[in-house]
């Protein structure tokens, strides 16, 4: 039976209420307060005969467990609304994170969370029948996989998956941004009429739009900003969310050690008031922009298959549950958004500013996230040294960009690139910060 929506925004609201207050907005001296949206990913395991360990391990739910009632457990929680100029993108060296919006920042510290329970299965030495809470080593040869070959190196083969028994369900206290927030966007404006343009537009040189344009819907859109902000190529977290449905919850580090075939969202919960059922519909569902991936050719299916890929569409789903750091939520009339991200999972707890850990400077090596590029990949690589020794491309001598090239990489860099081509066109790629080293720091 899956979780009631409300189950899982008690997870997430409660367990963000629990952490200390130098991790929440701010009441500032004139009354008002900060506001931030909020997002997680909660991880539901069904097998009663691990409820022991994960009571032990992880924050529970407040909604009392039955045998017919799952446990739900907060694996990755994050606040934060801002993104990397692409102007910058040179500067970060892979310390500094492109994209903090809630959503992005909730998976890529589900990913961390991931990597961590990986390398406590690692140290402990490979034996099949060793298992961690929710990952364990990869049982290659599945009677229901379809075997590879020998001699594909392009398909991947991690040394560890999730327990069959894992779902995935996500709390948004806000609806993502880009195409499943733009009638909301609409209605927000005194004079909905799309914004003007002028000859440096992007919707005259056919770069992404942003929040503007109203009267284009279903396309990729980047990050939105005010209109003199420093353009970034980040995009929405609508088309995000859009390409997790193909691509799995794992990115491109992460898919390296895990297998990404039950690694996808099985639920999307939006507050009722943030949910426009033909918007959701038609940025996420198998009937609006994505149609075209619902039925890709023979070949297209086996390529995606081989590598543990599918379209595997989440529900969006609804609650009454309201964040208490919404905009919404305000009692001032005029709530001022945070600068001040948070990341949380069992493993680590981190306050951001600007991409960067609160208190360093934006560019500062120190300042790095345990979810940004240089950490992860680091954390990528000591699993890697663990658990497979005779793996050599998570290697300290290539580039980041040269890794992401590189030929276990295929499989998932083909499936990005059938979405861009069936469903999500026109996405352009955020490059920029791949010209660095583990080696380097």
């Amino acid at each position: 039976m899956p979780p009631h929506p409300d189950a899982i925004a008690d997870c997430v609201l409660n367990a963000f209420h629990a952490l200390p207050a130098k991790f929440k907005p701010r009441t500032l001296a004139d009354g008002r307060r900060e506001w931030v949206p909020t997002s997680t990913g909660d991880l539901l395991m069904l097998g009663a005969g691990r409820e022991d360990a994960l009571t032990a391990s992880h924050h529970d739910s407040p909604t009392k467990s039955n045998d017919s009632i799952p446990k739900l457990t907060c694996a990755a929680l994050a606040t934060g609304m801002k993104c990397l100029p692409q102007n910058k993108l040179g500067q970060a060296k892979g310390n500094v994170l492109h994209d903090w919006h809630a959503e992005v920042l909730a998976i890529r510290a589900f990913n961390r969370f991931l990597l961590d329970e990986c390398a406590d299965l690692a140290r402990k030495g490979f034996k099949e029948t060793d298992t961690g809470v929710w990952v364990r080593w990869r049982r290659r040869q599945k009677d229901n996989e379809q075997s590879v070959s020998s001699h594909n190196k392009d398909v991947q083969q991690p040394p560890f998956e999730l327990h069959d028994d894992v779902s995935i369900h996500m709390y948004c206290s806000e609806a993502p941004c880009g195409d499943a927030s733009m009638e909301l966007t609409m209605a927000e404006q005194e004079d909905s009429t799309p914004w003007p343009t002028d000859a440096q537009s992007p919707a005259i040189n056919g770069d992404l739009l942003g929040r503007g344009h109203f009267d284009q819907l279903g396309i990729v859109r980047r990050k939105p900003a005010r209109p003199d902000a420093p353009l970034t190529l980040s995009k929405s977290c609508s088309d995000k969310l859009a390409m997790t449905q193909c691509t799995s919850l794992l990115s491109a580090l992460t898919s390296q050690l895990v297998w990404p075939g039950n690694v996808y969202l099985d639920t999307v919960v939006l507050p009722v008031s943030q949910c426009v059922r033909t918007a959701v519909e038609r940025a996420f569902g198998p009937l609006g922009r994505m149609e075209a991936t619902t039925d890709p050719d023979a070949a297209t299916r086996k390529r995606w298959g081989e590598g543990g890929y599918a379209f595997k569409p989440f529900n969006v789903t609804t609650t009454a549950r309201e964040f208490d750091y919404s905009k919404r939520s305000s009692p001032a009339a005029d709530p001022v958004p945070s600068n001040l991200s948070a990341l949380s999972t069992p493993h680590s707890q981190e306050n951001l500013i600007n991409g960067v850990l609160q208190g360093r400077k934006q560019f500062d090596p120190r300042g790095a996230s345990c979810a940004s590029r240089r950490e992860m990949w680091k954390a990528v690589a000591d699993v890697t040294a663990a658990a497979d020794p005779d793996r050599s491309d998570a290697t300290r001598t290539s580039t980041y960009d040269e890794m992401k090239m590189s030929t276990m990489m295929g499989a998932r860099e083909r499936v990005k690139s059938d979405v861009r081509e069936l469903s999500l066109k026109g996405w352009v790629r955020n490059v920029g910060d791949g010209e660095w080293r583990l080696e380097d720091d």
